[in-house]
C-alpha cells in the first residue's frame, strides 16, 4: 500500500465516546476517535463501525459532500486508529440497528485524521455482544494487546475493575485499611512450592515471593491495625488449570477480636457488591454447613447444592453395608431410563474409585421392598430420578475411612449429574447457591511423608474442646476454618488464628516440627505472639475466580489482563527466558545441565 502521510492529534480534543451518543443528541457536535471495528463501502455512501472501549458507533462519509475526504476514506483498514468530526443524525426506523446502543444515531462525518495505521489484525475481532470469534489461544495470548481490544475481552476487564473497586469501596466503609505487604519474603511451607529470587548481596540465599500474605497480615494484628484488606498479588509454583494460575489476585483481609460470624458479616455485603456489579442480585445470609454435614450430605467440602444432596441408608440397608461404613444413595432427578451400557459405565466409575455401585432399582425393590420405600421417601425420588445406591467394595482406607467413602460418592454424584446435564437442567450458571462451610479437619495425612500436614495452614486454631486430641487423636481434631463455596467452586478460604505462643507450639509439635525447627522457620512469628497478639482471623478470595464466574468464563485465563499459558508461559513476552552468563554469575548461580 501508498505510503499515507499520517495527521497528529494536535490540539484536537474528543468530545464523545463511541458508547455515549444517542438519539437526545442529534443535531450536535461531536468529535470521537477510536479503532476502525467495520467498513462497508456502498458506492456513494461509505460506512464505517467506530469502536472504543465504552461501545461502537456508526460513522457516514458521502461521496458527493466532499470528494477528498471520501477519498481518505478509501485508506481505512480494519484497526487504523482514526479522529472523525461531524454532526449526530438519526436514524431512519428501518435503519436502526439494535445490536449496539448507539443504534438509533450515527456520525455524519465531516472532517477526518488518520492518527495511526495497522497492520492486518492475527485474528477477526468480536462485531458485539454474543458474536464471538474462535480464535487459537495461542494466538490470543501471543497478540495479546489486540486480543485485549475485542468487545468481548474489554468487558471482562473492565468488569473486574469495577469489581475491585466495590471491594475497596466496601470494605473500606466498613473502616478496614488497605496496607501493602512485602513481595520479597522468606520461603515458608504453605502447601505448594515457592518462587525463589536470589540475593545478590547475601550470596546462597534466597527471598521467596509470597503465596499469600498469611505471616504478615497476622503481624499487622499485633501491630494494632484491627481491620486490614489488600488486593494483593500471590505466587504459587505449582500445576496450572483453569481457575489457577502461577501468579493470582487476593482479596485478602484480617481482623482483630472476630468472632467467625463476624468474618461472615463482612464477606455476605461484599459478595452482594461484587454480584451488583454484573447486574445480580445476592440474597444474604448464606447457607452454612459443618465440613461433617457437607461430606455426609454431598461427598465434597465444596458442594455444588443446586443438585440434591445424597443420604446415608446403612441404618436402611445393614446387609448391604460393610465395616460400618456409609451406604449413600445418589438421585440425579428427570433423568429417564437408560441404557445397561450407560448403567455399566456409571458402576464402573465407581469401581474405579473403590465402590460397589447398586445400579439396578427394580431388582433392589424386589430384594429389599420395605426398605427401598423408606429410602425413596428419605430422598423425595421420583418415577424418572435416576436412583444408585454406593458403598465401599474392600477394606477400609486412609485415617478417616468414612470420608474416604464419602468422596468417592461425591464423585460418582457429580459425574453422573454432569453427563445428563441436558436433561435435569440444574446446572444454571445464573443460580447463585452460596454456602459457608466450617469446622474442616485440622489436619491431612499425607502418605508419602507418613505424616499429618495442616489442611488449611499451620497458623489456624483448633476447636478449644479438641486441643487435647493435637497429639491422641489428629485426624479427628477440628480447625475454626471455613470456605466460602458458589455452585461447586470454593471462591475463598479463612480462619480463626492462633493468638498463643503454647497454643502454636502445640500445633507444630503435632505437625512434626522440632522446637529448633520452629523456630528456624517461624521465630519472628512465634515471637511477636509474645507481644499482646489479639485473637483474630480473616479470610482470602480468589479475585480472577470470583470475576471470572460473574463475567460467565470457564477459565480465569479470560479475565486476567496478561495470563500465562497452561504451561507457565507468557507468549507475548517470551517468557521464562534466558539470561545472559554476567547475570548468573554476579548471583553465585551456574546451570546444571541435565
Amino acid at each position: 500500500m501508498e505510503s499515507v502521510p499520517l495527521d497528529f492529534l494536535g490540539e484536537l480534543r474528543r468530545t464523545h465516546t463511541c458508547g455515549e451518543l444517542r438519539a437526545s443528541d442529534a443535531g450536535k457536535r461531536a468529535i470521537l476517535m477510536g479503532w476502525v471495528h467495520r467498513r462497508r463501502d456502498l458506492g456513494g455512501v461509505i460506512f464505517v463501525h467506530l469502536r472504543d472501549r465504552d461501545g461502537v458507533t456508526q460513522l457516514v462519509f458521502h461521496a458527493d459532500s466532499n470528494a477528498d475526504l471520501h477519498k481518505k476514506v478509501d485508506l481505512l483498514s480494519s484497526e487504523y486508529v482514526i479522529a472523525a468530526e461531524g454532526t449526530v443524525a438519526v436514524r431512519s426506523a428501518e435503519t436502526i440497528n439494535a445490536a449496539i446502543v448507539t443504534g438509533e444515531v450515527e456520525l455524519v462525518v465531516e472532517k477526518l485524521w488518520i492518527l495511526n495505521e495497522s497492520r492486518t489484525p492475527p485474528f477477526p475481532m468480536e462485531e458485539h455482544v454474543g458474536d464471538q470469534v474462535d480464535v487459537k489461544e495461542e494466538s490470543r495470548l501471543k497478540y495479546r494487546y489486540v486480543d485485549l481490544r475485542r468487545p468481548h475481552m474489554q468487558r471482562n476487564i473492565i468488569l473486574r475493575s469495577k469489581v475491585a473497586f466495590a471491594v475497596r469501596e466496601t470494605l473500606s466503609k466498613m473502616g478496614f485499611l488497605e496496607i501493602e505487604t512485602p513481595f520479597m519474603t522468606r520461603s515458608t511451607p504453605e502447601g505448594a512450592r515457592d518462587y525463589l529470587v536470589p540475593a545478590r548481596v547475601y550470596p546462597g540465599h534466597f527471598y521467596a515471593l509470597p503465596q499469600s500474605p498469611q505471616i504478615f497480615k497476622q503481624l499487622l494484628m499485633v501491630s494494632g491495625f484491627d481491620k486490614y484488606f489488600q488486593i494483593v498479588r500471590c505466587f504459587r509454583d505449582e500445576d496450572f488449570r483453569a481457575d489457577r494460575q502461577a501468579e493470582f489476585t487476593q482479596i485478602d483481609l484480617e481482623m482483630s477480636f472476630p468472632q467467625q460470624q463476624t468474618i461472615f458479616e463482612v464477606i455476605e455485603p461484599l459478595m452482594q457488591a461484587a454480584w451488583k456489579q454484573a447486574g445480580f442480585e445476592v440474597s444474604i445470609p448464606f447457607v452454612r454447613m459443618t465440613y461433617a454435614q457437607a461430606m455426609r450430605s454431598y461427598g465434597s467440602d465444596k458442594p455444588d447444592m443446586r443438585l440434591p444432596a445424597f443420604h446415608c441408608v446403612e441404618d436402611l440397608l445393614p446387609e448391604l453395608t460393610a465395616h460400618g461404613l456409609p451406604l449413600v444413595a445418589i438421585r440425579v432427578p428427570k433423568v429417564g431410563s437408560i441404557s445397561r451400557s450407560e448403567r455399566d459405565a456409571l458402576k464402573e466409575f465407581g469401581k474405579e474409585r473403590g465402590l460397589r455401585v447398586f445400579d439396578d432399582p427394580k431388582r433392589l425393590d424386589r430384594d429389599h421392598p420395605d426398605a427401598m420405600k423408606s429410602v425413596r421417601e428419605r430422598m423425595g425420588a421420583e418415577e424418572d430420578d435416576l436412583l444408585m445406591l454406593a458403598g465401599w467394595a474392600g477394606e477400609p482406607k486412609g485415617q478417616r475411612p468414612e470420608e474416604t467413602v464419602l468422596t468417592a460418592c461425591g464423585q460418582l454424584r457429580l459425574h453422573a449429574a454432569q453427563k445428563y446435564a441436558d436433561r435435569h437442567k440444574l446446572f444454571d450458571p445464573q443460580n447463585f447457591q452460596f454456602l459457608w462451610v466450617t469446622d474442616f479437619p485440622m489436619f491431612e495425612w499425607d502418605e508419602g511423608e507418613n505424616r499429618w500436614n495442616a489442611a488449611h495452614h499451620p497458623f489456624t486454631s483448633v476447636h478449644d474442646e479438641d486441643i487435647e486430641k493435637l497429639t491422641s487423636d489428629p485426624a479427628r481434631c477440628r480447625a475454626k476454618s471455613y470456605d466460602i463455596v458458589l455452585n461447586g467452586t470454593e471462591l475463598g478460604s479463612g480462619s480463626i488464628r492462633i493468638h498463643r505462643r503454647d497454643v502454636q507450639a502445640k500445633v507444630f509439635g503435632a505437625l512434626g516440627f522440632t522446637d529448633d525447627e520452629a523456630k528456624r522457620r517461624f521465630g519472628f512469628l512465634l515471637e511477636a505472639l509474645e507481644y499482646g497478639a489479639p485473637p483474630h482471623g480473616g479470610i482470602a478470595l480468589g479475585l480472577d475466580r470470583l470475576v471470572m464466574i460473574l463475567a460467565g468464563e470457564s477459565s480465569i485465563r479470560e479475565v486476567i489482563p496478561f495470563p500465562k499459558t497452561a504451561k507457565g508461559a507468557d507468549l507475548m513476552c517470551e517468557a521464562p527466558s534466558e539470561v545472559p552468563e554476567r547475570q548468573l554469575r554476579e548471583l553465585g548461580i551456574s546451570i546444571r545441565k541435565s
